[in-house]
């Protein structure tokens, strides 16, 4: 059964910094894959339109890069969701949520030290219901480099992953496309550097008995 799966980022870059490798592998076996981005920069928060029109392109680059089925932008101003009206966002979640008709979905952790992030999981998961939506069989929560491990160490908020995805033919196209976000990275020991995504990915792989792995919190597997 090829499967219909729906990858949520708060922010461009999430995305693959969480799942990159498993998106890939998605496409691989031939899985339509969607991309629905919660937020972006616009002039009026702030931003000049050089900016803009970067960010613009990356997300061009990026979506031609892995191939996606086709990719939804809320627009909504980024860092700000927490100010929106929660009915708001769940509306326009569960709208494309009802067109594509995902089996399966990929979010972000709900601890998150970002609150993009924790008001996107919050936004997904009360769209999720399988009572209303039966088509949704399994639910997964990503770790994102940079915000998941900030989150504070107390133990009923932690991202402890009980689902791995071997990514091992996939790392290297996986940071291939992180290099896009140029912006984004840094030099070790900024979180965001390739040198601590790859680490992630070998001590991720260890736990799962594989080469490279990324690691998932599962919500929901019906099978």
């Amino acid at each position: 059964m090829k499967f219909k799966v729906l990858i949520i980022s708060p922010h461009p870059d999430d995305e693959t910094l969480g799942c990159g490798g498993t998106i890939l592998k998605h496409i691989a076996a031939g899985d339509e894959v969607y991309w629905l981005i919660m937020t972006n920069i616009s002039v009026e928060t702030g931003y000049d339109k050089i900016q803009v029109k970067k960010r613009r392109q990356e997300i061009d680059n990026v979506a031609k890069e892995y191939g996606f089925k086709k990719v939804f932008k809320l627009d909504l101003p980024t860092t700000k969701l927490d100010v929106i009206p929660g009915g708001q966002i769940i509306e326009s979640v569960s709208k494309i949520i009802n067109k594509v008709k995902p089996h399966v979905f990929y979010m972000p952790n709900r601890n998150d030290v970002h609150s993009d992030h924790k008001v996107t999981f919050d936004s997904v998961i009360s769209s999720t219901k399988t009572f209303r939506n039966p088509f949704i069989k399994k639910i997964m929560m990503y770790e994102t480099v940079s915000e998941t491990e900030f989150s504070p160490p107390l133990q009923d908020i932690a991202f402890i992953p009980n689902g791995f995805s071997d990514i091992s033919d996939y790392l290297d196209r996986k940071i291939s496309i992180m290099k896009i976000y140029r912006n984004e990275l840094g030099i070790h020991p900024f979180p965001r550097s390739i040198k601590n995504l790859k680490a992630l990915a070998t001590f991720r792989g260890a736990t799962a008995g594989v080469k490279y792995a990324e690691a998932f919190m599962v919500l929901k597997d019906i099978w």
